[in-house]
């Protein structure tokens, strides 16, 4: 994933971008970048790895070294960036969010055309942020560019650009699968994926992009110079997973939205008798708390934390690019409260179930430690597909997903043509494929919210909503 964030201004705005793209780090945790445009200097660009510390530890020299009236930052789990970019278009910064499925495809019709080449990184990989830039490059015009790069792309890309001069275009992908959003203050307008990020620095909401929609941004005001289209898949995993817990998108808080998700779960669990003898309800992780609240004030079970993670001096476990380290750094944030664990019968909500190995674990730390039973919630409904679309996932392929894993150990790739029945409790499918789960990571029940469940908790109609990793529906 990744996310990004920018400010033009009548005054110095390097500390705003600062602290606005350091509130996007959830988003991603291998790439931070920052570029400047100041009347004397001209353009700036600083980059560093943010693999092993934060954001703001890397960049807290920023506001020394670089000045500027007009700027941009980004974070990435993918290439660096923002890049600087000279062409007849002029110079100018570039990033982006997203993910481009045919890049080897374009990389050669770019090359076929008579691009000249391309700078290679580690391995001979193309920066996709130097091939939007190169597809924007051949067109007369950035909005003429930007249109056609998005629509040569399979796959998404919100992009945000500062021009040299000062003047910030941005553009939402072609169907909305992220937000972005533009904020107003005395001096001027910024733009960012999460919203809370320019309101905590003293902006106010001015208009959130629509599908497809490119506006120019200077610090005198906003134009919208490419209309948006109608089509709208915004990401319904925002709202479950990754989405920070006080922004809202298409105007719907993250943290209501969850629990109210957790509300939905327990009315299924109240309905069918499965939450019976739970002493306490709690969320895994951090990101799953709302959800397991909304379950434990409908249900009436006291929530609990039964153990706490220490965050002071671990990272944030998916740093690591090698599984096993980041379970072991997982395992080690764990501290157990033996009082809420020792002969307790549990139920945690977590805020989904990719792989499952980092969920077995904790469920052993917890019997390890006493417990009774350990029942298990997903928020969301079983991932059936990688996504394709945002890279919040690291699958190489389908097959890392648990989900996928189970239904080929229950009927091998036959089993592939029943997806939906798997994803359904209700069908005989569905119970062994809730069953083998909880017989390979000690569970004492599973259920997943469904489909039908978290696009009722999001409350947008379900064709504006991308559930691809869920049902495959594009």
């Amino acid at each position: 994933m990744g996310g990004f964030f920018g400010v033009a201004s009548k005054r110095d705005c390097l500390a705003d971008v600062f602290f606005g793209t350091d509130y996007h780090s959830h988003l991603g945790t291998r790439r931070g970048g920052m570029a400047a445009y100041d009347e004397t200097i001209g353009l700036q660009r600083v980059i560093h790895n943010i693999e092993s510390t934060p954001f703001r530890t890397k960049f807290d020299h920023v506001l020394e070294d670089m000045q500027g009236t007009s700027a941009i930052g980004c974070i990435s789990d993918l290439e660096p960036q923002p890049l600087l970019i000279r062409s007849h278009l002029g110079t100018y910064a570039i990033c982006f969010v997203g993910a481009i499925n045919n890049a080897d495809e374009l990389i050669e019709k770019c090359l076929a055309d008579g691009f000249d080449h391309f700078d290679a990184m580690t391995g001979g990989a193309v920066n996709n942020t130097e091939l939007i830039a190169a597809l924007i490059n051949q067109k007369k015009t950035f909005v003429e560019g930007i249109r056609y790069a998005q629509e040569q792309i399979s796959g998404s890309a919100s992009i945000l650009i500062l021009c040299n001069g000062g003047k910030l275009i941005a553009a939402r992908d072609k169907v909305g699968r992220i937000p972005v959003l533009v904020g107003e203050a005395e001096d001027g307008y910024s733009v960012s994926f999460e919203s809370f990020a320019y309101k905590k620095l003293g902006y106010k909401d001015v208009k959130e992009l629509g599908p497809g929609e490119i506006v120019e941004i200077t610090s005198d005001g906003v134009e919208s110079v490419s209309a948006p289209g109608e089509k709208m898949r915004i990401c319904a995993f925002l709202w479950s997973y990754y989405g920070y817990s006080t922004s809202d998108y298409e105007g719907v808080n993250v943290e209501v939205m969850r629990c109210r998700n957790g509300e939905i779960m327990a009315e299924n669990d109240i309905a069918t008798g499965l939450y019976n003898d739970i002493d306490y309800v709690g969320g895994v992780p951090d990101s799953g708390t709302p959800h397991a609240i909304g379950y434990a004030n409908k249900s009436k079970i006291p929530f609990a934390r039964p153990f706490i993670k220490y965050t002071p001096t671990w990272p944030r476990s998916f740093i690591s690019s090698k599984q096993s380290d980041r379970i072991k750094v997982a395992k080690m944030k764990q501290i157990p409260v033996h009082d809420l664990i020792i002969g307790k019968s549990l139920l945690f909500v977590d805020d989904s179930i990719v792989r499952g190995t980092q969920l077995k674990e904790t469920v052993d730390f917890l019997y390890e430690n006493g417990a009774k039973a350990v029942h298990m919630r997903s928020a969301c409904p079983p991932i059936m597909y990688g996504c394709k679309y945002l890279n919040f996932s690291r699958n190489n392929n389908d097959m890392e997903l648990l989900g996928r894993r189970i239904i080929m150990e229950l009927e091998g790739e036959e089993g592939f043509k029943y997806i939906a029945e798997y994803s359904d409790s209700s069908t005989e499918r569905g119970k062994k494929f809730r069953k083998a789960i909880c017989d390979k990571l000690g569970f004492a029940s599973l259920e997943f919210q469904s489909l039908k469940g978290i696009i009722k908790a999001i409350g947008l109609d379900e064709d504006k909503l991308c559930t691809y990793c869920w049902n495959g529906k594009e």
